[in-house]
């Protein structure tokens, strides 16, 4: 039998401790996520992988949620005036000396030397204006908080997009300097090795050495651009520049993104901006009202309790309670207050004008922005385009040189320009693809159509 319930006790204390364990577990990691400690990116990420990391981690997008839980806390607040009000108070006196009154010309002290009360009461408001007014706006202040999370998750999707695009470019444009480095050096060996046997003169393999001199240096400029690139893209995601990411380019095609359907047409009332204003003239149009109901009167109902002692001496002074209590309604109406009521209508009144006109001058602004933002799309997808012609041309033109200055025909000079005007083109090739991607994101920025949900 001893055994028995040794076995249950020893039971019971291992799921108490499991129970502990568990929930200690599960408070330290709620603190772990609560102290903000970044999550590790996956290696070789892809750019939705990165949108996805950044839409959880981004410094701005944190601060976006706590901004929510501020707006939630201050709407509970606003609203909590409809819950009953208690207050307790207390007083201690001890008179020196009792006051007096004449009654039939003689002078009575009346009271006790020491008294005190304790005091409790309860205040329900029934009719107030202020309250009306947090009540209706509760509704607008989440739509405004949610509306500011959203605007700043659509700049992270184009934001962090752009950088991945730029550096891929950069990766594309170290890929196309070192095949460049690989065809000097080469060449530079066919001019050295002419020159040593007498056929040329010391110009070529000279040039040679200076074009390759450039490359090199040319390719250091790139991989510091490219190391500036990966930690602005740190910056987004909420990384470290001293942590190290490593990026998939796999299946990432350039030129597979650059396509857009130009024909949609722009909804203003799509755009988060638009969307943030609309309630912003919601909110002035309840605080208008507000200024009205400032006419109405104010009413709530109250209950009080109070025990009352009296004593001369102070150590019995609590022996004996003198109790008192009511309920009641209050009203107070304000009748004249300088005409304060009427100009603070009139004021908000004229805000909300303002804000007619705010909502008229951003339907132009994003209008014009969509337009300024398809020009650049229309005019760089031209120039992405003439640029792919001339790296083909000029690819081609590179080729034929190579095998004729092989054969004697063409000369060394001839060579190195049909070279530099291929390695040109190579790169005005990926700067106009780059253009191309970034002006499509800010088409459908302007459109309200970038996509924050993966």
């Amino acid at each position: 039998m001893v055994l028995k319930i040794n076995n249950m006790k020893f039971k019971k204390i291992a799921l108490s401790l499991f129970l502990a364990c568990y929930f200690t577990g599960y408070v330290q990691a709620q603190t772990t996520a609560k102290n903000g400690e970044a999550e590790k990116l996956n290696n070789n990420a892809t750019l939705d992988e990165l949108i996805d990391y950044a839409l959880r981690n981004k410094i701005e997008l944190r601060q976006a949620h706590i901004d929510q839980e501020i707006g939630e806390r201050e709407i509970a607040s606003a609203l909590s005036g409809w819950f009953p009000q208690i207050n307790a108070s207390a007083s201690l006196v001890h008179n020196i000396q009792l006051p007096a009154m004449v009654i039939g010309g003689e002078t009575i002290r009346m009271g006790q030397t020491n008294t005190s009360a304790i005091g409790f009461q309860a205040d329900q408001a029934i009719l107030n204006p202020e309250l009306f007014q947090a009540s209706r706006a509760a509704k607008y202040i989440r739509q405004q908080n949610n509306l500011n999370l959203e605007d700043t998750k659509i700049n992270t999707v184009v934001d962090v997009s752009k950088a991945y695009y730029d550096i891929l470019t950069s990766e594309e444009t170290i890929k196309i300097i070192n095949e460049n480095i690989v065809r000097l050096k080469r060449q530079y060996t066919e001019a050295n090795a002419r020159y040593e046997t007498g056929l040329v003169d010391k110009i070529d393999y000279k040039r040679a050495q200076i074009s390759l001199n450039n490359a090199n240096a040319q390719l250091k400029s790139a991989n510091e651009a490219r190391k500036y690139k990966y930690d602005y893209l740190k910056s987004l995601l909420n990384i470290p520049t001293a942590e190290e990411i490593s990026l998939s380019f796999i299946n990432q095609s350039l030129e597979a993104n650059i396509l857009l359907d130009t024909t949609e047409l722009l909804n203003i009332a799509n755009r988060v901006e638009f969307q943030q204003l609309e309630t912003l003239s919601e909110i002035q149009k309840l605080n208008t009202q507000y200024q009205k109901w400032s006419f109405m009167p104010r009413l709530g109902a109250y209950a009080n309790y109070n025990m009352n002692y009296f004593n001369n001496e102070f150590s019995q002074l609590y022996r004996n309670n003198i109790p008192s209590s009511s309920v009641g309604l209050s009203l107070s109406l304000p009748i004249f207050t300088g005409t304060k009521r009427i100009q603070e209508i009139r004021r908000s009144e004229l805000e909300e004008e303002r804000i007619e006109w705010d909502l008229k001058n951003l339907e132009n602004m994003i209008s014009a922005e969509y337009s300024a933002a398809m020009a650049s799309y229309r005019s760089n997808m031209n120039e992405w385009r003439n640029a792919k012609e001339n790296m083909d041309l000029s690819e081609e033109v590179y080729n034929t040189i190579k095998l004729q200055y092989d054969a004697g025909v063409k000369t060394y000079l001839e060579l190195m320009t049909a070279e530099s005007d291929l390695r040109t083109t190579q790169l005005n090739y990926l700067n106009a693809l780059y253009a191309v991607l970034s002006s499509k994101l800010d088409i459908q920025k302007a459109l309200g159509t970038v996509e924050t949900t993966l």
